[in-house]
């Protein structure tokens, strides 16, 4: 994927070196941890004037790494106060960018805490007001709920005070950008994940300073980011009706694939996430319409994918299934997979193995401990995040130090049997500093080459599999694919009689109203 450019011009803050470094570390970590990672819709962003992104909080401090590895600028990150305690941590989110805010209930004197808040969203709202750009989770505290927590109202007074600054110093309007965050599984390492940058939410006029009026205009502001961050998130009740709404997408995906006589393949995350949002859209819509659809179509779609389910399979395997599988499939599977494991047994795994295993598994080590304490599931995957930020540039240091000594030290073994052929006594008259540094950039690079080789085997090991339940008589495929055809029928013919998010004539809907108030019945 490409990362967002930086704004360029005089009316955005420079974006300075030390931002850059941490910025490229979130970025380098970011990719690590996600197998594919996809940003969209970046010409939603204004081309001049400060921004406040928002967004909802499920996955700890792997939310604002992403958003901070992802969103172009310099941005400013308001985080818990607590965190800047924390040794080595609270160093390198203060170079990210953040401004410590304290919780009213984490302090011993609640005035004096509410002073200082106070006083740091006037500062954060003058920045945004000349230009600056912020990254707000309104919600306060990261959760594992399927649907946005109420969000607080910290957002839109900091947004009274930069408009107010703006329109004293006639700088261009400051902006709301709404952005969803969508994991296949945050807490999961090489998942997919996608960020989703909504259209500029149109705010009321500003009131006469008023300490009555402010507060009604502060009411009206955080309700409209309420619903701005449910829509962009995709809320739900439960995660089986978020799970629900997947597997329907997947299936009418396939259908129109199938219907069109196009090729059947995965499409990418961004690609998911969108279609998952016109299925919610519509569901949510013929629900109000028309019940008796719906109820129908929900109890057949439940038994179907509960059944594929018990069978370990997905609908895309029921879909994807050729009429006939030949051997050949069979045999390219097995080839891809023989492929990529010999390359794995060279050079780029052993020294994967030898620049990561260790610190991984201290990692694993701490999460084992942690998992024994019963902490949350985005807690964990916030001292997943912290503790490999911790063990992995100490191991690689170490382990640089312990390789070079063993190359180029008289007193080490291996120096003498390197000195024992001519060519390889060469590798003993390298500069140390040089070799050092080399082995330091090798560590994560062959981290990395070893990751997308390990991909590319699951890939194929996974199509090995699905080739040869494909290929498994006992299986009623004709049943499983029929009735999945037939589900993916229906809800094919009730989007096309929509007028759903991403057809030309699609309106957005005002801020503060969900997906399902614009959609309508085709004429």
């Amino acid at each position: 994927m490409g990362w967002l450019k930086d704004p360029s011009g005089d009316n955005h803050p420079r974006v300075g070196f030390t931002y850059r470094i941490m910025r490229r570390f979130s970025r380098s970590l970011m990719s690590v941890w996600f197998r594919e990672l996809d940003i969209v819709d970046n010409e939603n962003l204004p081309p001049e004037g400060g921004l406040m992104f928002i967004a909802w909080h499920p996955s700890g401090l792997i939310d604002p790494m992403l958003m901070h590895a992802s969103l172009p600028g310099r941005l400013s990150i308001l985080a818990k106060h607590t965190l800047f305690k924390i040794p080595v941590l609270g160093r390198l989110i203060r170079s990210s960018g953040a401004l410590p805010i304290e919780r009213a209930s984490d302090s011993n004197d609640r005035e004096e805490s509410k002073k200082r808040n106070e006083k740091l969203l006037s500062k954060v709202g003058n920045e945004i007001a000349l230009g600056g750009r912020l990254l707000l989770f309104p919600e306060g505290r990261t959760h594992t709920d399927s649907s946005a927590k109420r969000a607080r109202s910290g957002a839109a007074r900091i947004m009274l005070q930069a408009i107010r600054k703006s329109e004293q110093l006639e700088t261009p309007m400051p902006r709301i950008i709404p952005v969803g965050l969508h994991y296949s599984n945050s807490q999961k390492f090489r998942e997919r994940a996608a960020v989703i940058l909504e259209r500029p939410m149109q705010l009321p006029p500003i009131p006469e300073p008023n300490d009555e009026l402010d507060k009604i205009w502060i009411d009206e502001v955080t309700q409209a980011i309420d619903s701005e961050l449910n829509r962009a998130s995709h809320s739900k009740t439960s995660w089986e009706e978020r799970r629900l709404i997947w597997k329907a997408r997947s299936v009418a995906y396939a259908e129109r694939i199938k219907q069109s006589g196009g090729k059947m393949k995965k499409p990418s995350y961004s690609e998911s996430v969108i279609g998952a949002r016109r299925m919610r859209a519509g569901w949510e819509f013929v629900s109000k319409e028309e019940p008796e659809k719906t109820g129908t179509l929900v109890k057949e779609s439940i038994e179907h994918f509960d059944e594929i389910e018990s069978l370990g399979l997905t609908p895309f395997d029921v879909a994807a299934k050729p009429k006939k599988p030949s051997i050949l499939g069979y045999l390219k599977a097995i080839s891809i997979w023989v492929w990529s494991a010999a390359w794995m047994l060279g050079l780029v795994t052993w020294s994967a193995v030898i620049g990561n295993v260790p610190p991984y598994q201290g990692n694993y080590a701490v999460m084992w401990y942690l998992k024994k304490g019963k902490i949350s599931a985005p807690i964990q995957g916030t001292m997943k995040v912290m503790s490999a930020i911790i063990m992995f540039p100490i191991w690689w240091i170490t382990a640089s130090l312990m390789v070079t000594w063993l190359l180029l030290s008289p007193s080490s073994p291996v120096f003498s049997l390197l000195n024992m052929h001519w060519l390889l006594a060469k590798l003993t008259l390298l500069n140390p500093i040089l070799v050092f540094l080399i082995l330091l950039v090798w560590w994560p690079i062959s981290g990395k080459m070893h990751l997308k080789l390990y991909s590319k085997l699951v890939q194929s090991w996974r199509m090995l599999k699905r080739w040869q339940r494909w290929r498994d008589d006992k299986l009623d495929w004709q049943l499983l694919q029929g009735r999945q055809q037939k589900i993916g029928a229906e809800l094919i013919s009730l989007g096309d009689s929509l007028v759903l998010p991403g057809d030309p004539d699609w309106v957005e809907p005002k801020t503060g109203n969900d997906d399902n108030l614009s959609v309508h019945y085709r004429n």
